[in-house]
């Protein structure tokens, strides 16, 4: 039997059939948006089921007393970090097994989530409906039988599963002339496709234009190739702004304290290039994001997106902090990607 509840469904499997587990391990498929959290068993952490669920997402956190993933223990950071992974990723549909054990403060966490990222949820109860707490025993419409569970399964979730990051607000001000006369160019002189063919890769544009006007008249630097063991590292990461940090970091090789300035405004729509700012913005250039990479600086996005900062803030600005501690410990475990993060790097 399962209880559909708009976007929340609980399957009621009281006899603990393994037809419904094997069904929802087999319908794990993030590539198709589709995930299965397996929670584990006695996690004491408070933070425990939203490292399941990013666990789930494919992402792993830091082993070890002494990791660089230890902020990730508190409950909030955890949840967020998990539904911006959620939204980057495209994640239409979260299976849920065992959530009978589950306690009600993780079962409104989990309700949380789905409210932030817009994704539908199952949830497998296999116990008695008697036992379902308050804040989903008051809703009731039934479906029920194996065929169902399937037909539930193959659904498409309630959103795309590859979102579509649209860029942020553009900010007052004449911005395509300003990048013109950046680049030493006429707009009124010139037509748009002759102005854009005639720049050079990564010239300097006005620092306060957006990475999408300076992107119809720079051409973006192109990104620096990386081993596809190191790319794989990096998409692993739990925390999406240390991803998408180290990320720019490996394809641009360009100082930490270039990363200080980047804002919303600063990635394309669809994120496909970026635009990173000197001493002064006195040279601002345009980078490439290579495919690799545009799923971390989406994650990035996600975040800075989902605590309300406006499109003016720095993306990267909480993990520049505290000299940028967890981001430098990060560094450290991946030696391969050669990045070089001096002791005064934040000041660009």
């Amino acid at each position: 039997m399962a209880l559909v509840y708009g976007e929340v469904t609980i399957v009621v499997d009281e006899q603990d059939d393994l037809f419904y587990t094997r069904a929802a391990l087999q319908a794990h498929r993030p590539g198709e948006g589709r995930i299965t959290v397996q929670p584990t068993p006695a996690g004491g952490s408070p933070a425990a089921l939203a490292h399941d669920m990013l666990y789930a997402l494919g992402k792993r956190l830091a082993p070890g007393p002494n990791s660089p993933d230890v902020w990730l223990d508190s409950v909030n950071a955890a949840w967020l970090a998990a539904a911006a992974w959620g939204v980057a990723m495209g994640v239409r549909h979260v299976v849920v097994l065992r959530a009978h054990l589950l306690t009600i403060r993780r079962i409104d966490q989990l309700l949380a989530w789905r409210e932030s990222t817009g994704a539908q949820l199952t949830l497998l109860w296999q116990k008695t409906p008697r036992r379902l707490p308050p804040a989903l025993a008051r809703m009731g419409r039934h479906i029920s039988g194996r065929d169902q569970f399937e037909a539930l399964l193959a659904e498409p979730g309630p959103i795309p599963a590859r979102p579509s990051f649209p860029p942020a607000p553009p900010m007052a001000g004449p911005a395509t002339v300003a990048v013109a006369v950046a680049a030493g160019q006429s707009p009124a002189q010139q037509p748009r496709e002759t102005r854009t063919a005639s720049l050079r890769p990564g010239r300097p544009a006005h620092p306060c234009t957006s990475a999408m006007a300076t992107a119809q008249l720079v051409h973006a630097v192109p990104a620096l190739e990386i081993a596809s063991e190191e790319a794989a590292a990096l998409a692993v990461l739990a925390h999406p702004l240390i991803a998408g940090a180290l990320s720019v970091l490996a394809f641009t090789q360009v100082g930490l304290g270039s990363l200080r300035f980047t804002r919303d405004l600063d990635i394309t729509g669809d994120v496909s290039a970026i635009k990173l700012h000197g001493v002064g913005h006195r040279h601002c250039p345009l980078h490439a994001v290579p495919a690799w990479a545009r799923p971390l600086l989406a994650g990035a996005r996600a975040h800075h997106r989902l605590t309300a900062h406006p499109p003016e803030d720095g993306v990267f600005t909480p993990v520049l902090v505290a000299e940028a501690r967890h981001l430098r410990a990060h560094a450290g475990r991946l030696p391969r990607l050669d990045l070089s993060l001096p002791a005064g790097a934040l000041v660009p």
